[in-house]
Formats: structure tokens, sequence, C-alpha cells
């Protein structure tokens, strides 16, 4: 029985051992006995205009309103904040972001000559007693009185329960 014991102990350092090694860089005689890396040659990741990851979120006929013209001071930081424009330049879209129970949705508060300033709203339940711990990132579109022209446009956030 003792030596059953001592079988499945050396088993498993062996086990170890062979794992560790995996890891361990090889010895090169030629090299002096140095370590010498051994890797495998990888791939890089493939960014196709295909893989909805690299895409960009303007949709086709949409006119990405200049970083210069937007102020996105307000939103933290990780949020999206791209923003553009459709048709004549009276729908106004972005990227709103969700997760679990809350929906997003886009308010324009205020329009003047001068600016557009739009509110990124998510919703959540007040009751709501599970919800899941994703993320999820909707286009948004609203209608503007008047296309954006060149007024910049100012994101702010705001979290509510209903």
């Amino acid at each position: 029985m003792r030596s059953l014991g001592t079988a499945i102990g050396a088993g498993a350092l062996l086990l170890t051992l062979v794992g560790c090694a995996s890891t361990q860089p090889a010895l090169d005689a030629g090299n002096g006995g140095g370590p010498t890396l051994t890797t495998s040659p990888s791939s890089p990741p493939s960014s196709s205009a295909e893989d909805p990851e690299f895409q960009s979120p303007v949709p086709p006929g949409g006119k990405e309103v200049p970083k210069a013209k937007l102020d996105a001071t307000a939103v933290p930081e990780g949020t999206p904040r791209t923003v553009w424009t459709e048709g004549d330049g009276s729908t106004l879209g972005l990227i709103g972001q969700e997760g679990g129970c809350g929906k997003a949705s886009v308010e324009i508060a205020e329009q003047s000559a001068q600016a557009v300033k739009v509110v990124l709203v998510e919703t959540t339940p007040k009751d709501a007693e599970v919800c899941t711990m994703d993320i999820r990132y909707p286009p948004l579109t609203t209608k503007l009185d008047a296309p954006l022209g060149e007024r910049p446009v100012v994101l702010t956030m705001r979290q509510d329960q209903k």
C-alpha cells in the first residue's frame, strides 16, 4: 500500500515537472549553454472589414461629427463617443450603453443656433430582481429640428429608474 502512495506522488511530481519544463527556456549547447527561447509563430489577428469588432459604428451613408465639434467631457471614460448625422443632417445618431435590465435611449436637451445638447439615458427598472452583467452598445438616433450643420454637439449622460 505504501508503494502505491509513493508511485502516485512520483507521478504527480513528474507531471508537474513536465508542465513546468514546457514553459522554461531550452538550453542550446551551440549557444554556450545559454537559454534559447523556442516559440512557434502565431498569426496576427485579422482585422478584415467583415469582422464586426472592427467595423465603424457609423452606418453607410452617415457622416461622422468631427471630434473637434463634439464635447463629450461630461460622459465617463470608456463610454462610446461616436456621433454622426444621417440623411440631410437632421437625424443624429450615436452609440448608447446599456447593461443587464437597462435600456438605452437618447434625448435632445436643447437645440439652438449655437449648439445641440444631447443626453444619453440608461433606464433601469426599480424593482429588478436579477439582471445579467452584460453591456450592450445599441445604435440610437433622434430627429433634430434642423440639420446639424456646423453646430457642435454636447454629449451628457443620465441614469433613470422606472
